[in-house]
């Protein structure tokens, strides 16, 4: 079979691609994360309640991944990718004329229909185009998209707020959102190790519950629910702890907090490439600690030590990403656009249930209570990697 090589011009096209396709979908996923104390205020509705404008979204999107999954095999994985990123881009340029908050949540929950098509498809289509040595790289070149479009789109975000409103922030995300996208349609392969397939219901279905019966795979899939749930958790309420006092930090302050980013831009690569040297296992365990690590550093009241934790949280974070989805990609022989929507359907259940239920932390017992949760969650990861280590490797 003819794969994508290192060094090819397709190699560089599809890179490129699948960089703005990950930069595109989280820059607007996530693009109302660091907005969530201004929604608070400005509707009058508690910190759990404002993080529905994230959760709506990655809640639609976790179940929408298993129709978009199913929906490639008919009509081709670029095509499904091509429209959800158009169709996401012109939706979030619309939201900013919502009129109240229930308006912009639903619209919010639609962007999780429309947003499905990348990360659903993206993993598969690096698991079966570029050839097998480099999957860890190239899984981790797509996720760096991710964590630079979703630091990107915030720190944006903050500054056009101060500077004009939130809906002007997203009204120009989602139009640079758009010119992305139509380069992505131009530059990515179309795919030639997958064939198109009737939709056909029973088919979908008997692809999922092979893997829902392997246990082994089932404990990497859990992980994402496990590792997204504390990040977003981290994230939702970092600026409700940093916009009061003694901090008081204004909207564009908050907004460049998320240039730490750049560490999971780089850690995503990185710990990928050391995974493929060194195993998954032991490379996910050391992700995990340093995430884990992270996270209970920003509880010194420091605000230069609190960015020092975060700047670790989210180095660790991206490495447990990137391993685990190279981890599915490598492991799953069959079926596996199918594998990577049950690992993402879980990871963004993860982002929804869980950056929710860190409201009531948040509420009843501040930041150490939130902090608490996200280790809890860490913690529980452990065991899965063990046991899938002893299972797969």
């Amino acid at each position: 079979m003819t794969y994508i090589e290192k060094g090819s011009t397709e190699y560089i096209k599809a890179s490129l691609a699948l960089f703005f396709g990950g930069f595109v979908t989280f820059a607007i996923l996530y693009t109302t994360q660091p907005l969530l104390p201004i929604f608070a205020k400005e509707f009058h509705v508690s910190a759990a309640s404002a993080s529905l404008t994230v959760s709506a979204s990655t809640g639609t999107l976790a179940v929408m991944m298993l129709i978009a999954a199913s929906l490639s095999d008919r009509i081709g994985k670029k095509n499904v990718m091509m429209m959800s990123m158009l169709l996401t881009s012109i939706l979030a340029m619309a939201m900013a004329f919502s009129p109240n908050f229930i308006s912009l949540v639903l619209a919010r929950a639609f962007l999780g229909v429309t947003a499905a098509g990348i990360p659903s498809l993206a993993m598969a289509y690096v698991a079966e185009e570029f050839h097998p040595a480099g999957i860890g790289k190239v899984m981790g070149l797509y996720i760096s998209g991710t964590s630079i479009g979703g630091m990107a789109g915030r720190i944006l975000t903050g500054l056009l707020t101060d500077l004009f409103s939130w809906r002007t922030a997203l009204f120009v995300i989602g139009a640079i959102s758009l010119l992305l996208s139509m380069i992505f349609a131009l530059t990515l392969p179309a795919p030639r190790h997958s064939m198109k397939k009737p939709l056909n219901g029973k088919t979908v279905l008997r692809a999922y519950a092979v893997h829902l019966r392997n246990k082994s795979l089932m404990a990497l899939i859990v992980l994402g629910f496990l590792f997204m749930g504390g990040f977003v958790t981290l994230y939702n309420y970092i600026g409700f702890l940093l916009s009061e006092p003694p901090y008081s930090f204004s909207q564009s302050v908050l907004g460049f907090l998320f240039i730490v980013y750049i560490f999971g831009s780089f850690s995503s690569v990185y710990m990928g490439k050391k995974a493929d040297l060194h195993g998954h296992a032991l490379v996910l365990s050391i992700s995990v600690s340093l995430t884990a690590l992270g996270a209970g550093v920003t509880l010194v009241p420091s605000v230069v030590v609190k960015i020092i934790g975060l700047s670790l949280f989210t180095f660790g974070f991206f490495g447990c990403h990137s391993i685990a989805s190279a981890w599915i990609g490598e492991r799953t022989k069959m079926n596996k656009a199918q594998a990577s929507s049950l690992y993402l359907l879980f990871y963004y259940l993860g982002s929804s249930l869980a950056g929710t239920a860190g409201g009531y932390f948040w509420t009843h017992f501040h930041w150490l209570g939130v902090i608490a949760f996200i280790v809890t969650l860490l913690l529980l990861s452990y065991p899965l990697i063990g046991y899938a280590h002893k299972r797969l490797e």
